[in-house]
């Protein structure tokens, strides 16, 4: 039986064992750290009986997947889906919230609406289309090309300076500017603005879920799959040179995935200088600084609303929040930084005591950067929800600086396996169809530094996989594994 060795535990490696164990191979995942998951663990980082998410802690990507719908996800993992998928609170006890139906959305932008509908109906009712063109490598012809050219006409209103003109409230462009911001990129641009397009319409095809007793429980299904199909993974080994691994023999037909940066592809003997440079060149960028908060019950948030949604987005006005982007990509960090926040406490009770609350969030900063983020973050929740800050029981961060060492695939802290940008969509990290092959016979890149990047979707694993496969001469598809 042939091998397969898979360096890292997160949702692709993981996505990569399962889809390698189902077609016949003996599969053995390494893990670095002390628990599995990567970007999808769950630990009690505080206080006891407080579960913190280590990295992502909401998942319309997931959800959507085409990979993790063939692997049953949906039934495999309880899923909470609230009606609101993500509130942006504005001073004054405002605020604009993304309810999953789109047309109430609408109904509370007031004259906004039409624009509203207007830019993302079209996405969410083919979100089919949307996803395939989205979850693939761009250098393709894309099964929906109706979708996939409405999805570039509107990142173009929505990654350019045309962005200002879109909405003529300051609920309207604080809601999109809140989204968009997820990409960690300065504002406006056109993979920020394709970010952001891709999270609304997700909003509201099927909401922004998340799993019961936390992220883990993601990890917790993929690596049962694996173990049932005879696999194993094994925590606490940490790869960092692969001249000094024993992952068999390629002439064999024996594998090796990497689901780490492409910079550890570079330790093999046999690396060809063009594609080492390639890797060289490959550029990481912005970072995150991340706090958890166990607290002494649920945050007072000025608008009732707020309170209901378990995603919610500090920034203010869209200008604030533009000032805000683009001064980390001047290496600095704002006054009044953009906070990704998530309350998932407010309805799972298994996340925390009886009548407490965890508060997961993050702000973007310069790459390494060793900055605390606890009294931003404070300060800004507190803006929106006055009192916050005497709930706090505890708090944990992780300055960019640290998250190297508890994952490290994020380089410098950037969570995003790479600068997301136009070129680094076309060349992730090389400029090639396949780019998930390497050079090195048997050797597969399976992170995201691959298409289709960040999010938790399973599907660079899964493209890694299935690359291997086919060059193996036994190509296979998500049906001929799932059934």
């Amino acid at each position: 039986m042939a091998r397969a060795t898979i360096i890292g535990s997160g949702p692709n490696g993981l996505a990569a064992a399962v889809a390698l164990a189902r077609a016949g191979y003996d599969v053995r995942v390494l893990e670095a750290s002390d628990t599995i998951g990567g970007g999808v663990r769950t630990q009690e980082s505080t206080l006891p009986g407080f579960l913190h998410d280590v990295c992502s802690a909401v998942h319309p990507a997931a959800v959507s997947s085409p990979f993790f719908q063939a692997f049953g996800l949906g039934e495999r993992v309880e899923w909470i889906r609230p009606e609101i998928s993500y509130a942006h609170p504005l001073d004054g006890g405002r605020a604009a919230i993304a309810w999953r139906d789109i047309d109430r959305t609408a109904a509370d932008l007031g004259v906004d609406a039409q624009a509203w509908l207007s830019r993302v109906r079209p996405l969410s009712t083919h979100i089919e289309g949307l996803v395939d063109f989205t979850n693939n490598q761009l250098l393709r012809v894309p099964r929906d090309p109706v979708t996939a050219m409405r999805y570039a006409i509107r990142m173009l209103d929505q990654g350019t300076p045309l962005a200002e003109r879109a909405f003529l409230t300051d609920a309207a462009a604080a809601l999109m500017s809140g989204v968009v911001a997820h990409a960690n990129s300065p504002q406006p641009t056109l993979a920020g603005g394709a970010a952001g397009l891709l999270l609304a319409a997700l909003a509201h095809a099927g909401g922004w879920p998340y799993p019961r007793g936390g992220t883990q429980r993601i990890a917790d299904a993929l690596v049962g799959d694996i173990e049932a199909h005879r696999g194993t993974v094994e925590a606490g080994v940490h790869v960092t040179d692969l001249r000094t691994l024993d992952w068999g023999d390629p002439a064999r037909g024996d594998l090796l995935l990497l689901n780490t940066s492409p910079r550890l592809a570079l330790t093999h003997p046999d690396v060809p200088p063009g594609y080492a440079r390639a890797i060289e060149s490959y550029r990481y960028g912005a970072a995150a600084a991340k706090v958890d908060f166990a607290l002494d019950g649920p945050i007072p948030w000025t608008n009732p609303l707020v309170r209901q949604s378990s995603t919610v987005h500090l920034g203010g006005t869209r200008a604030e929040i533009w000032a805000s982007e683009n001064a980390v990509a001047a290496g600095r960090v704002s006054d009044r930084p953009y906070v990704l926040a998530v309350q998932p406490s407010v309805f799972d009770d298994s996340r925390a005591p009886a009548g407490k609350a965890v508060l997961w969030a993050y702000i973007h900063v310069p790459n390494g950067s060793d900055l605390d983020p606890t009294e931003l973050i404070t300060a800004q929740v507190e803006r929106f929800a006055p009192g916050f800050r005497e709930l706090i029981l505890a708090h944990h961060a992780v300055p960019a600086s640290s998250r190297e060492a508890i994952n490290p695939a994020e380089i410098g802290g950037d969570i995003s396996g790479g600068v997301f940008d136009i070129r680094q969509a076309l060349r992730r990290p090389v400029l090639s169809p396949t780019p998930w092959r390497t050079p090195m016979r048997g050797v597969y890149l399976a992170s995201a530094s691959t298409p289709p990047g960040p999010a938790v979707n399973g599907m660079a694993g899964w493209h890694a996989a299935r690359t291997a496969l086919r060059d193996a001469g036994t190509p296979a598809s998500l049906d001929d594994l799932f059934g």
